[in-house]
This record gives structure tokens, sequence and C-alpha cells, in this order.
């Protein structure tokens, strides 16, 4: 049973890009990572920006590893909100590995170009990077397991 708790409209301030905000704001989304957008990409693909703000830095002003992870994770299902594959629920991240390839900065906006690699009847494989313009943040790949019938 899918569970509608998210609400995606168009973006005024980024056109093309579609909200994706829980509607209970206490949770770890809103909460700690903030304002998130979604939209399409390429065939296959999707992407997920978050806005970077100080609470996600690290000593070094950039962003913390813990903030990018936590972003991966979330830009996984806002990718399969996209693929339509699924919308909210009891889907969990079966594994996620990453690769930290550079340091991520403050105010500048940070997109997960997220790519569908299979689907099953119970798992969804994925991949992708976290970027900011050009600059290469971190690799990923993961598996879904998509929610249980209740």
């Amino acid at each position: 049973m899918d569970i509608e708790v998210f609400d995606s409209q168009p973006d005024p301030e980024h056109p093309g890009w579609l909200t994706w905000e829980l509607s209970d704001t206490s949770r770890y989304n809103h909460q700690i990572l903030g304002r998130l957008l979604i939209r399409p990409g390429d065939a296959g693909k999707a992407w997920v920006r978050m806005f970077p703000e100080r609470r996600h830095s690290n000593f070094a002003d950039n962003l913390h590893g813990g903030t990018v992870l936590g972003f991966i994770d979330v830009a996984l299902f806002g990718a399969c909100r996209i693929f339509d594959l699924i919308n909210a629920g009891t889907a969990v991240t079966l594994d996620l590995s990453a690769q930290f390839i550079g340091a991520g900065q403050m105010d500048v906006p940070l997109d997960a170009e997220v790519e569908l690699l299979r689907e099953t009847r119970r798992l969804v494989f994925l991949r992708g990077m976290v970027l900011q313009g050009e600059n290469r943040v971190a690799a990923f790949s993961a598996t879904i397991r998509k929610a249980t019938a209740q």
C-alpha cells in the first residue's frame, strides 16, 4: 500500500523542477535536509536538488559527509517517485555505496543525478552522481526494496 505523504507542485523559482515536500514537516527530510526539489532527466534518469545551509557544514566550512550521505539516501526515493516506482511507505534502502570525490560548497545547490539501472518485482537498482555545477562531490550506487503489500 502506498501512502501519499509528499506534495509535488511546480516550483515557481526553479522552472522545470517540482517541490518534493513531506506533509509531516517534523520528519527527517524537512528537519535535516530542508527544501528539496525533483525533476525528470533524460531517459531513465531523475534529478533531486537540495539547498545547503550552514547547518549542513563541517568545521572546514564544506558540506559535511553525513549531509551528503543523507541527501543521497533521500534522493534515491525522490528519483523513484519520478520513475513512478514508489510513492512512500515501507520501501527501504537495502544497500548504499558512496565514494566522496570532492568537497561540497555551502550556499550552492546540491544536485543528485540518479539513474535507474534495473527494476524487478521487489527491488530497484540505482546509481548516480552528486554535483554542484561541474564539481563532482560524490558517486553512489544503491538498491531499494519496494514497499511490502499491506
